[in-house]
């Protein structure tokens, strides 16, 4: 049995320990609503497979009739659609070579990796997110009117010219302007907003947005990369997309995301051994690797992912769940724009 520690690995007991590993930003994420658990995709995923499909009712609508005595009540058929996700899995490993722990004395290269395995893995997942983000905003055009309002998501307020100004950056009311533009009236159902440092210390320095702090074990107040903006949780990420301005020279455009409730839908896939600890006797002298795995779904809600056509195996890459696929998107828009609680800026700062 492999060992851990100077102890029999428990693998039921580190992955206790892991899955309960607090992280920030994966709470914030949870915290503000954005990201759900979704039970019945839980459910629907719980048998296997990497595809799953959600029915949904259309909203009823219609003229009422004139109630008057005389004219005939008519009835409308209740409609449906459906949208699909898609479970992406990934495993990594790590190794603590015998030699190290021999020869510098108190040395624990294991005990290093077993702690910072819940932060690995909550970092790669906001990077999944991103990436899908990057899918459904360059959904091809279909010439659709869905296509059309869902362009509506999108404020742009990036200088077309050589120079930046104050209305190219974001200010007081630019996260209020957007969810407007994209789904009217329904402001306060956004709770989170995911944007870059560049932006958040401008904003920061306007006095607009303000770093959440916390106490670590030797009583320092330390400066966490979470903050409030306008009534939003704001997770600074330099993950988000970042570009040089077509117009002004030495600009770049920056690209902050805004969600509202229940607006990325999660839920776990069963996998039989998602941690265990392999030992290696002879190669380099002897070492232990410690194998994770994660099966997984994070979906947009209101839209539906299609398997590509070429190069797809069991489980998408992170540029199929995030890139275009043979000059189309691999993500398609199957609910009402003006549902779909996402929205995009981009700016100059």
């Amino acid at each position: 049995m492999a060992t851990y520690l100077n102890f029999p690995f428990d693998p039921e007991l580190f992955l206790l320990n892991w899955q309960n590993e607090k992280d920030p930003t994966m709470t914030a994420l949870l915290d503000s609503g954005a990201v759900q658990a979704n039970d019945r995709i839980k459910q629907l995923i719980s048998n296997g497979s990497d595809y799953y499909t959600i029915p949904f009712y259309s909203v009823i609508g219609g003229t009422p009739d004139n109630y008057d005595g005389d004219t005939d009540i008519s009835t409308e058929e209740v409609t449906g659609k459906s949208q699909s996700g898609i479970v992406y899995g990934r495993a990594k490993g790590w190794k603590d070579r015998d030699f190290i722990r021999d020869f510098n004395s108190g040395a624990d290269p294991m005990k290093q990796i077993t702690s910072q395995v819940a932060r690995y893995w909550q970092k790669y997942r906001q990077k999944v997110i991103l990436a899908i983000l990057n899918g459904i905003f360059n959904i091809a055009d279909d010439g659709s009117d869905a296509w059309d309002e869902w362009q509506n998501h999108t404020l742009n307020i990036a200088t077309a010219t050589d120079t930046v100004g104050a209305s190219n950056k974001i200010g007081a009311t630019t996260a209020g302007d957007a969810v407007q533009k994209a789904v009217g009236d329904a402001f306060n159902e956004f709770s989170l907003a995911i944007m870059h440092s560049k932006v958040a210390n401008g904003l920061a320095g306007l006095e607009l947005l303000e770093y959440r702090k916390y106490t670590d074990p030797m009583g320092i107040q330390r400066q966490l990369r979470l903050a409030d903006y306008n009534g939003l949780t704001v997770l600074i990420d330099d993950g988000v997309p970042v570009k040089n301005s077509a117009t002004a020279s030495g600009a770049k455009e920056y690209t902050t995301y805004l969600f509202g409730i229940g607006a990325i839908q999660y839920a776990p896939a069963p996998v039989d051994t998602p941690v265990e600890v392999v030992r290696e006797a002879k190669k380099d002298g002897g070492y232990n690797e410690l194998i994770t795995r994660i099966r997984e779904t994070f979906h947009p809600n209101g839209f539906s992912f299609v398997k590509p056509s070429d190069s797809y195996t069991a489980s998408p890459t992170d540029n199929q769940l995030g890139a275009n696929a043979n000059g189309s998107s691999n993500w398609v828009i199957a609910g009402n724009p003006k549902n779909i609680a996402i929205a995009r800026i981009i700016s100059n700062g």
